[in-house]
């Protein structure tokens, strides 16, 4: 029920490129660290995540058809410094859904293709706002209105993000991030569907826009890093799963996440982990999600 050849480029150069001094510090779209000019640092992540409860509308229960839930995928994520204050990140995930339960085939395969452009746009003494661009296309004719076992939603994304940000010199630092995407219209493989409590006799489905928000508070050091955070994602619309029935990619879907994440990272090889819990959702499984990834720092120059 949840919702990335120009890396192949990127990476082949990168790796031919020569090796010098970095500061070790991955990033990801919802911080406020940098590349600098030159570097690149690949991410390689595994995520398993699972649930056997959900909200049909706001109503939590339990399916005995499905039992537990599962979606695990692997990503690659490069982080690319065009300039000290202009980065580039990519992500390509790899996902499949399986539950313990029932006769629904899971699903695997490439899913969406994403890319964000990240911009320092203020920064004194320590405060930062940072502005994000970002856009995604599906890279598979994965199957959409297959919900909960669907690996995503086979439509094309534009997304804004504003994002400031303070770090005390201490290496202590506090995070924010609003975000609003706009979603395209997407074709699903039947002609006709009911939505909105209504019958729509096409087979052109409306997705509906999203926004999330996040905050996170914690340390960052040269070496490690350290934080808790707060998550929320919700449809700017959309309707509700029917009683007993499949969810579809019109619901208005609604999740809040709490956990942990944290980076090891003593030279250019590094580790880092990320552990979520949905407390409260719509249209949503209440899921437990379990990260862990593989970091290389490197540098390279034309």
């Amino acid at each position: 029920m949840k919702k990335i050849n120009l890396l192949k480029t990127l990476l082949t150069a990168a790796f031919m490129g020569s090796f010098g001094g970095w500061e070790l510090l991955a990033q990801m779209p919802s911080d406020a660290i940098y590349m600098s000019k030159g570097q690149v640092c690949v991410a390689t992540m595994y995520t398993n995540s699972s649930w056997n409860e959900y909200w049909e509308n706001t109503l939590k229960r339990e399916n005995f058809n499905i039992g537990t839930h599962t979606t695990q995928s692997v990503m690659v994520m490069p982080a690319i410094g065009i300039t000290n204050r202009l980065n580039v990140l990519l992500s390509l995930p790899y996902v499949w859904t399986k539950t313990s339960a029932g006769n629904l085939m899971g699903q695997k395969g490439l899913q969406d293709l994403s890319g964000w452009l990240k911009w320092k746009a203020v920064e004194v003494k320590g405060f930062s706002i940072n502005g994000l661009l970002g856009a995604s296309i599906p890279v598979s004719k994965y199957v959409p209105d297959f919900l909960p076992m669907s690996i995503g939603l086979q439509c094309k994304t534009v997304s804004a993000r504003i994002l400031p940000s303070y770090q005390h010199k201490s290496g202590v630092y506090v995070t924010g991030h609003w975000t609003y995407s706009w979603r395209s219209n997407i074709n699903v493989d039947r002609d006709a569907y009911q939505a909105d409590d209504r019958v729509y006799n096409t087979n052109e489905v409306s997705v509906p826009n999203a926004t999330d928000w996040g905050a996170r508070v914690g340390i960052l050091k040269r070496k490690w890093q350290t934080e808790v955070f707060v998550e929320n994602f919700s449809c700017v619309n959309g309707d509700n799963i029917r009683r007993n029935d499949m969810p579809f990619p019109t619901n208005n879907m609604e999740a809040t996440t709490v956990g942990w994440y944290g980076k090891f990272q003593p030279k250019a090889l590094g580790m880092n982990a990320r552990v979520g819990y949905v407390t409260s959702g719509l249209n949503m499984g209440q899921s437990t999600s379990v990260m862990v990834g593989v970091l290389y720092l490197f540098n390279f120059k034309k």
